[in-house]
């Protein structure tokens, strides 16, 4: 081994994507569903620009993990069909993109099974990763995941490589392949007058050097990059072409390996 990962690999990639649609916007207000320029520029995200990511993945051999709300999957259900058979993963994300921190035990039961059952439904599988909206975990949800059948979660932020929640308790066990504020486009991009959202706007130049530079750390400490994007966001041509510039930096780098974060997981399990 080579640091933390098998035989020769210095650092893993991962590229995630959270396929929020219009749900981000929806729970926060439902009387946004009233603003039709700021649902056309979510609805962008499942239908013009997440196909356009897929055939990017395709072009470069890369397999990704995306975390799909399931009322976004129930209402774009091709998509995620064609997520699922081009290899990759299709993660929960809630159902209405609720972050359970603002939810009662009950309501964030009963959501998840909602969201496990909606994903299965149209995979065949049962999801085994999860990915909380707005990364804000409730005081349960390591112990509902773990009994709802996760394998891992991608939420915490309290280290750059995957660790193990409750590793002495097995029926509370469960992997965390963290995430980080620095590795999201929604702090650089987010701009929604309607929704009081008045971002950066980002030059993509100015975020590829931010993400360039934080790969090359994590690269020397061999560590994990888990990137975190949303399609509607992402999937902007100029940004598009800003994250193939990224993948093509990341893959001049020796050893390194492009991975789903089911699959990261699945090496801590």
């Amino acid at each position: 081994m080579s640091g933390i990962w098998p035989g020769n690999t210095q650092c893993v990639a991962m590229l995630t994507f959270d396929v929020d649609g219009v749900s981000s916007w929806l729970w926060r207000d439902a009387n946004f569903a009233k603003f039709p320029s700021l649902m056309s520029m979510a609805e962008y995200g499942p239908s013009v620009a997440a196909p356009r990511l897929l055939d990017l993945l395709d072009k470069h051999g890369i397999k990704a993990s995306f975390y799909v709300p399931g009322y976004v999957a129930e209402t774009h259900v091709e998509l995620v069909e064609d997520i699922a058979n081009r290899g990759h993963e299709v993660g929960h994300h809630g159902y209405m993109h609720e972050p359970p921190g603002y939810l009662d035990p009950e309501q964030e039961t009963e959501i998840l099974e909602k969201g496990i059952n909606i994903l299965k439904g149209i995979t065949g599988q049962a999801p085994t990763g999860y990915r909380s909206p707005s990364w804000e975990l409730s005081e349960v949800s390591v112990d509902l995941l773990a009994s709802h059948g996760f394998s891992y979660d991608s939420s915490l932020m309290g280290d750059d490589a995957p660790y193990v929640l409750n590793a002495n308790d097995p029926a509370r066990r469960l992997v965390e392949v963290p995430v980080s504020w620095l590795l999201d486009d929604a702090p650089n991009f987010v701009y929604a007058p309607a929704a009081n959202r008045l971002g950066p706007m980002r030059n993509p130049d100015e975020v590829y050097g931010a993400w360039a530079a934080e790969f090359e750390g994590l690269y020397h400490y061999g560590r994990a990059f888990n990137l975190t994007m949303h399609p509607q966001y992402i999937g902007r041509p100029g940004r598009l072409l800003m994250l193939e510039r990224l993948i093509n930096h990341i893959q001049s780098f020796p050893n390194v390996q492009f991975m789903r974060v089911c699959d990261v997981a699945e090496m801590w399990s």
